[in-house]
């Protein structure tokens, strides 16, 4: 069966994927139709944090699946509520609001902003990517993204990453919020200066704006930590959450503290699907393997082996844990030639290798990515 072909007659043309179909995985490997193995270094973008088709996870969903799936939250189901506890416990912030995607989580902490402060203005950062909805695309800095559904949710400022100067002329008393990624992912992997995370806060304490961090890419252990602002030790108003936090299966998430959450009330959001039971306990199995595996530490131990190799290769690598960007030019050819040689990567730009593997990679599989790297650059040589 042609599946190229089906997808064209049958849908929307939104992806230009690359030309092969998946049917399972393993730890950090995937595997195609014909049977050929892939050293997966994408982990669906940052979300396969367990790897694929961990035994636990499996099983505590499949567990779920027979017993409840949906309700709705017209009434109380266990999960959601074990699920807020723990996220309580990990995260550090008080009150949670579950959703199913990260630009979801994105667009409740925006609404948030507006409800709590009174105020209309965002503010964001040149290079950020929010998500593709309304709203968290009024916040999303990329003009390809932007350009053919404007016009978009005003008024926003863009502020340039660590220049405290243009921070402090583009906030001001009419502003609802400063969202930032503290590691800006889709821009190449760029971390914040702490200095200008600093300064945000410094700057919300004399405006009266709400902060919030857009964790739906380094939350989870992704960084080394559970969320990146644990690196800056700070704490936002506000966090969106998603893509690791159900290794996969759809949910999302914001997290805000008791001084936010006594301002919100009943009917000022809602989601019908959020927070469901099987999504809270596939996020809960998550938690439980990353705790017991200590994946939270893996990601800091091999994300620092990773980025030494690459530094063998790579000028210009930067990242936290295993979220990692380095220079490379040509770097869309580079992923098509991986994808021949059984490397699963993704590029950010023409000149830029993004690598967000499951967790639960090892020293072996950066070794074997980094042999396999070094031979596709000889051919472009």
């Amino acid at each position: 069966m042609d599946w190229f072909e089906l997808e064209k007659e049958y849908l929307i043309p939104f992806y230009r994927r690359q030309k092969v179909v998946f049917v399972r995985g393993e730890g950090c490997w995937l595997y195609d139709e014909k049977g050929k193995r892939y050293l997966d270094l994408v982990a669906g973008i940052a979300c396969v944090a367990i790897g694929h088709s961990h035994p636990h996870f499996v099983e505590r969903v499949g567990e779920q699946l027979k017993k409840l799936v949906h309700v709705s939250n017209l009434f109380y189901t266990t999960p959601q509520i074990e699920l807020a506890m723990k996220l309580r416990e990990i995260s550090g912030m008080d009150k949670f609001f579950f959703c199913n995607s990260g630009t979801e989580a994105v667009e409740c902490a925006l609404k948030i902003s507006r409800k709590v402060t009174g105020k209309k203005k965002f503010v964001a950062l040149k290079g950020a990517f929010h998500g593709r909805t309304m709203g968290s695309l009024s916040v999303t800095w990329k003009e390809k993204f932007r350009k053919p559904f404007e016009p978009l949710i005003q008024p926003v400022e863009f502020v340039e990453p660590n220049n405290v100067h243009d921070l402090e002329k583009k906030v001001d008393d009419e502003t609802a919020c400063v969202i930032l990624e503290p590691v800006q992912g889709e821009a190449g992997v760029y971390p914040l200066d702490e200095s200008f995370i600093k300064a945000v806060f410094e700057e919300r304490d004399e405006h009266h704006f709400v902060v919030i961090f857009d964790e739906v890419q380094t939350g989870f252990g992704r960084t080394g930590r559970w969320f990146a602002k644990d690196h800056y030790g700070v704490r936002p108003d506000v966090i969106a959450m998603a893509k690791a936090m159900g290794s996969g299966f759809p949910i999302g998430g914001v997290g805000v503290t008791n001084e936010v959450a006594e301002r919100l009330s009943a009917t000022e959001h809602a989601s019908t699907f959020g927070g469901n039971p099987l999504a809270c306990v596939a996020s809960l199995a998550t938690i439980e393997i990353i705790e017991k595996e200590k994946l939270v530490e893996n990601a800091e131990r091999v994300g620092s082996y990773f980025r030494e190799r690459l530094s063998e290769l790579s000028e210009d690598v930067r990242g936290l844990g295993l979220m990692i960007g380095a220079k490379f030019e040509n770097a869309f050819e580079i992923v098509s030639r991986g994808l021949r040689e059984g490397l699963v990567l993704n590029a950010t730009s023409e000149d830029n290798l993004r690598f967000v593997p499951p967790l639960v990679i090892g020293k072996e599989e950066v070794d074997y990515a980094i042999e396999k790297l070094g031979n596709i650059l000889k051919t472009l040589t």
